[in-house]
């Protein structure tokens, strides 16, 4: 079973912010953020531009306020949300310390043609006032590997944000497949997750230098 995880390297990212245009456009805004950061330690005496959404914990405070279940944390290590069971309460949103979820209450949902929210179980105008987050594209994954791609590799079977960065600072792949590309690159990088403090384990790793 793979342990799908996303390693982004702030040494190229540009803070060009393409990952977050890419995501808004397709899921309705606000699942990623890019957030510009003065690191004291920093040698160079340069800011850092840090892309960030869902972190898809091992350990996800979320899961356990959700009233309903909609929360589910899948056996390949991605947090999804069953958007027929969110109820909009948001306890997950407080939960959350990476700040990675929002309640849609716009009426203008986008739809694009092969990336709708239909692949997660809920119309368009039905995920009005419940709780959305990025998801990893778990759908194209999943669609991807009934087809023999591999995620990562193959560009159909992949992330959007991903597919579209444009510095090639953003990997996905699975942590089980000593072979894969996040794991070549936590092996032979030093690595960093956020507020790792807490006890999340988080599946997304920055590499700072």
């Amino acid at each position: 079973m793979p342990h799908w995880a996303m390693v982004i390297d702030l040494r190229k990212c540009i803070g060009c912010e393409t990952c977050r245009h890419v995501c808004d456009h397709l899921n309705d805004g606000g699942w990623r953020q890019v957030m510009d950061m003065v690191m004291k330690d920093n040698q160079k005496g340069q800011n850092l531009s840090i892309t960030m959404g869902c972190m898809h914990c091992a350990v996800p405070p979320c899961l356990d306020v959700c009233p309903t279940g909609a929360t589910e944390h899948r056996i390949d290590g991605i947090v999804k949300i069953d958007y027929r069971r969110c109820i909009g309460c948001g306890s997950c949103i407080l939960a959350c310390p990476y700040k990675a979820r929002k309640i849609t209450f716009d009426h203008k949902v986008p739809h694009q043609k092969g990336f709708a929210p239909e692949h997660h179980g809920r119309k368009n105008q039905d995920r009005i006032g419940v709780c959305g987050k990025c998801d990893f594209c778990f759908s194209l994954l999943d669609e991807g590997m009934k087809k023999g791609l591999k995620p990562g590799k193959d560009f159909e079977a992949t992330p959007l944000c991903v597919r579209y960065c444009i510095a090639d600072a953003m990997y996905f792949g699975d942590l089980n497949d000593t072979d894969s590309e996040v794991s070549r690159l936590i092996r032979e990088n030093k690595t960093s997750c956020l507020n790792e403090e807490l006890g999340t384990e988080p599946s997304v790793f920055y590499i700072l230098e």
